[in-house]
């Protein structure tokens, strides 16, 4: 074996001495970055002026209790039922709206489902009806609902004629609600399927 023709370096070896200084040094450090630490975290965001304003307070989706749903139950003994809900902002305004599946209490049968959106009035606090997506007269039971990204998203369970019995849809569709500035705009995302 050939030696090299560097003679060996004294720092290669350590020694307790060069613990005690890695040690020191690493203490120093620590310390130091204790001393020194950033602002306060906010969720404030800087205004022109390179201040920073209060974040704004996340707004409640308005809810579905004491309202009136454009839906007849007949003879008056029946009552809605909300039977599943969705919330999120469908306009782009930063404020959420509440999308509902609601169709009448039957003891008997498969009520047809109506699907609503709920925004606030303008005091701010009342919760209303903006807009029917589907109507109980469409005879549909609705499913999945969902909201992601300003769309109300569901599935739609229905009968290909008169003649299929109210317990057994037979057609299920999927479709979507998306916002246009004027109304919500329908789409079938995926073709009509037989159940």
């Amino acid at each position: 074996m050939q030696q090299s023709a560097v003679p060996e370096l004294a720092h290669t070896h350590t020694r307790p001495i060069h613990w005690l200084a890695t040690a020191t040094a690493l203490a120093g450090v620590v310390a130091l970055s204790s001393l020194v630490q950033p602002g306060s975290a906010t969720a404030a965001q800087p205004t022109a002026a390179g201040s920073t304003a209060p974040a704004p307070a996340a707004a409640t989706p308005p809810g579905t209790a004491g309202v009136t749903f454009p839906l007849s139950c007949g003879t008056g003994t029946e009552k809605t039922v909300v039977a599943t809900k969705a919330t999120g902002d469908l306009d782009g305004d930063g404020r959420p709206e509440t999308a509902a599946v609601v169709h009448c209490d039957s003891a008997m049968g498969t009520p047809p489902d109506g699907v609503y959106v709920l925004t606030r009035a303008a005091d701010g606090h009342t919760p209303r009806v903006v807009a029917t997506l589907v109507a109980p007269k469409e005879r549909l039971t609705v499913t999945d609902l969902a909201i992601h990204a300003g769309t109300v998203t569901a599935t739609l369970l229905g009968y290909s004629s008169d003649a299929v019995p109210s317990c057994c849809p037979d057609v299920k569709t999927p479709a979507a609600w998306h916002w246009n500035g004027k109304a919500f705009l329908r789409t079938t995302p995926a073709g009509v399927h037989s159940v």
